[in-house]
């Protein structure tokens, strides 16, 4: 296929090209930018021509990373838990509160440039596709001033009112509030609802009322699930069809078969979003990564960004410890980090539609017609990031198209 169109960008002498496509990784490859999209991939002695040609040198070329799951949209930070946490003091959901303080303390333009700060960075370390929640205001003019800033600068919203009750609020009530006219306020800035499905948040008949009232507004669902011990999270999961339960460190051969058979006979599932940096944070036990792929469950990994428990846009570092201490293969882990949290957020399909309305290709992929989403690395290929954990490796990025890095 010739790359058509007026700007159009031709990656050459690529040491290694990873597409994500049925076959395994191109050596001396090419690919072809063209109007935001992927024209052309393939051995680089056959690339057609293009308005542009950028010389990769030899180095490795693999789609831009898709954060699935992080909460940018926040004031504050959580220094001082941190450093308790790391003197021996357990992890417990109720620290949302700190950050809800200053979140709502917080002005609208210092919550945007926190959020335009933390999208930056992400992109440096070669993310282009993010999703966010909201869940830091928790009232409704906060839950909803936080999905509409969110939704000016990611690509996919989540509202998380059923983050935890706040300090001042009865719980009946803030259920009845979250169900109904936040969740109202927010629906048009927001593609998911989402559900802290844990003890010290909310308890399995409370997540299944939000995920029913998510589920009636017609919004993909998300479950945080099975992160402070077994609970019903995953259960719930697949019960509502939910496009992925996040966290997922706690799971019995019960809920990996469940996950497993919500894939059965070609229907959509749920994926299991680990979170790797969120796990070392809270000093828990790290998700069983490779018990969920051996069972046939689709993974994506996602950093969790967030100021408490995972204060990290690094996807990079979360590859390479799902590499170097979940037990999965390099090309496993690039492949949860960016297809994986695709298939999350239900954006590996054409026609996905983005916060400001826009339908977009499918990313997560270097195949013909998938977004332009590309990351180039300082090295000959994708192993070196697990072989160089910590080590900044990359040297360039296009956005559909664009290069932004």
């Amino acid at each position: 296929m010739s790359a058509v169109g007026t700007r159009s960008v031709l990656i050459d002498r690529i040491g290694e090209l990873t597409t994500n496509g049925p076959d395994a990784p191109v050596r001396d490859a090419a690919i072809v930018l063209a109007d935001g999209v992927v024209a052309w991939a393939g051995p680089s002695g056959r690339a057609p021509a293009a308005d542009e040609r950028f010389d990769a040198d030899g180095r490795a070329v693999l789609p831009g990373w898709v954060d699935a799951h992080t909460h940018l949209v926040f004031g504050g930070d959580r220094t001082r838990e941190f450093e308790a946490r790391m003197a021996g003091e357990p992890y417990e959901a109720g620290g949302i509160a700190v950050t809800v303080a200053a979140t709502r303390a917080a002005s609208d333009e210092e919550l945007a440039a926190n959020l335009v700060r933390l999208v930056r960075e992400a992109q440096h370390g070669g993310t282009t596709t993010l999703e966010t929640k909201t869940g830091y205001g928790l009232t409704v003019d906060d839950e909803l001033r936080a999905a509409r800033i969110a939704a000016r600068h990611v690509d996919a919203v989540t509202f998380l009112g059923a983050h935890v009750v706040p300090p001042d609020a009865d719980p009946d009530a803030y259920l009845d509030l979250v169900c109904g006219p936040m969740l109202d306020a927010v629906a048009p800035h927001v593609s998911a609802v989402d559900v802290f499905c844990e003890r010290g948040a909310f308890d399995e008949a409370a997540s299944r009322r939000i995920l029913s009232a998510g589920r009636e507004a017609g919004l993909g669902l998300h479950v945080h699930g099975n992160q402070l011990g077994p609970g019903p999270g995953v259960r719930l999961a697949v019960e509502y069809g939910a496009r992925s339960v996040d966290h997922a460190g706690f799971l019995d051969e019960d809920d990996l078969d469940a996950l497993a058979r919500s894939w059965d006979d070609g229907r959509r599932g749920t994926v299991a979003t680990v979170l790797p940096a969120c796990d070392l944070s809270t000093r828990m036990p790290l998700a069983p990564a490779r018990a969920l792929l051996d069972a046939g469950v689709p993974v994506a990994i996602a950093t969790n960004c967030n100021p408490g428990t995972s204060y990290t846009t690094s996807m990079a570092f979360a590859v390479a410890t799902a590499v170097l201490q979940m037990r999965l293969s390099v090309a496993e882990a690039v492949r949860a980090a960016t297809l994986g949290g695709a298939i999350a957020l239900g954006m590996d399909v054409d026609g996905w539609v983005d916060p400001r309305g826009h339908a977009q290709p499918r990313v997560g992929t270097l195949t013909v017609g998938a977004r332009a989403d590309v990351q180039l690395l300082d090295a000959p290929s994708a192993t070196h990031l697990a072989y160089r954990p910590g080590v900044p490796l990359t040297a360039a990025v296009w956005r559909a198209g664009e290069r932004i890095v």
